[in-house]
């Protein structure tokens, strides 16, 4: 910047001069000097007494005329030889800075331009902030829950996830546990003490709609073959049959209660029972490590037949408030219907302690059938009674 205004202040300054010089020599050229003025007018007056010394006269006018111009074009001169310094005296911007004020300038437009991109990236952000609260403040935090207590289930899955994480450990992050195995019916956001007591109410108006729907029937829930979502989230399936078809309606019956009293359930998609075991999300490291999982790592349990479940609780959980001991989502509420794996499961234990005390049984049977032992016992007793 510096050396192109040096090198064109000088043809500026030159063109300057030149405009004031022909400023200044054209009115000088046209008025006449004191001394013409006079001659022309004792020109004219002679001119009127003696007519016939017109012509010379006129010639030594033009003479003093020319000398007159002469004299004042030797007195304009000196200006044109006068330093730029000088020149620039007569100028508005002489106490200027050219450079400075250019720096000024470009520095003040740089730095409107900074303020200008840094106000809008301020209201960009600002905007994604308020964006990302808003969505938050609409982020579900509650959940209906069908939990999955059947043994044969959650012990099938965590051989799954043990097959899973033997072929790569990275993922032992994503996966479930086992007590907090369950299906998802509807999801929520519930904000305040008041809507969450305005949901646990309809929880339990449901269950009057969910024992009609029921009608005292069992409902087996068959989960078989492994599924994904966009290789995020692996889930085993529910087969489909008549039972998941039932399940399908009680979730749209309890999806409808809900909106009912004015809790607005999440999902707008078509409801899709489902039991999830692993999913990415579970680790904000283990994302930035693994982009995809593979399916061939549970490859051999694609078809995998995991068991059945009785349905017989619905709960109303939260994300976010601290879990059970055993892994379970912290409950607001739930609702019971039909038989629980709870009661088959003590049903089950007595039967298998029945059977291991009938062969007991029998040998003690068989020893007091025999004539040797029924002697010998007979005189244990008898010895008894006499030291006795």
């Amino acid at each position: 910047m510096r050396p192109l205004l040096r090198r064109l202040l000088p043809a500026l300054c030159s063109a300057a001069a030149r405009a004031l010089l022909a400023w200044r020599a054209v009115p000088m050229a046209l008025r006449p000097a004191a001394g013409t003025e006079r001659a022309g007018g004792d020109a004219r007056s002679a001119a009127c007494a003696a007519p016939e010394h017109d012509g010379l006269e006129n010639v030594q006018q033009k003479k003093i005329f020319k000398e007159n111009k002469e004299k004042t074009l030797q007195r304009e001169e000196p200006c044109a030889a006068d330093s730029v310094d000088s020149l620039m005296a007569e100028m508005p911007f002489v106490d200027t800075d050219i450079e400075e004020e250019c720096a000024m300038h470009a520095t003040s437009e740089l730095n409107s331009k900074k303020k200008r991109k840094r106000t809008t990236g301020r209201d960009v952000e600002e905007g994604i902030e308020r964006k990302k609260k808003k969505n938050k403040q609409h982020q579900p935090n509650y959940f209906v829950s069908l939990p999955i207590t059947n043994p044969k289930i959650t012990g099938s899955i965590q051989a799954v996830q043990d097959a899973i994480i033997q072929k790569d450990q990275r993922l032992s992050k994503a996966m479930v546990r086992s007590g907090s195995l369950h299906v998802t019916m509807l999801v929520m956001h519930l904000s305040s003490e008041e809507e969450i007591s305005i949901a646990v109410g309809a929880l339990s108006d449901s269950k009057v709609f969910v024992d009609n729907l029921l009608k005292g029937k069992r409902v087996d829930l068959s989960f078989q073959g492994i599924d994904h979502f966009r290789n995020q989230v692996g889930f085993v399936n529910l087969a489909e049959n008549d039972h998941t078809t039932l399940l399908k309606e009680i979730a749209e019956t309890m999806k409808m209660i809900f909106q009912e009293k004015g809790i607005m359930t999440g999902e707008e998609r078509a409801f899709k029972p489902h039991l999830t075991f692993m999913k990415l999300s579970k680790s904000t490291e283990l994302r930035k490590q693994v982009k995809k999982i593979d399916s061939s790592l549970y490859e051999d349990f694609k078809n995998h037949y995991f068991g059945d479940e009785i349905l017989h609780r619905f709960d109303l959980c939260s994300m976010l408030k601290k879990k059970q001991p055993n892994g379970y989502y912290y409950c607001e509420s739930s609702i019971v219907f039909g038989k629980s794996h709870e009661a088959d499961l003590v049903k089950e234990a007595l039967r298998r302690e029945t059977q291991a005390l009938l062969p007991r049984l029998n040998q003690i049977k068989e020893l007091l059938t025999s004539p040797e032992i029924r002697t010998k016992i007979s005189k244990e007793l008898f010895e008894d009674r006499h030291n006795s």
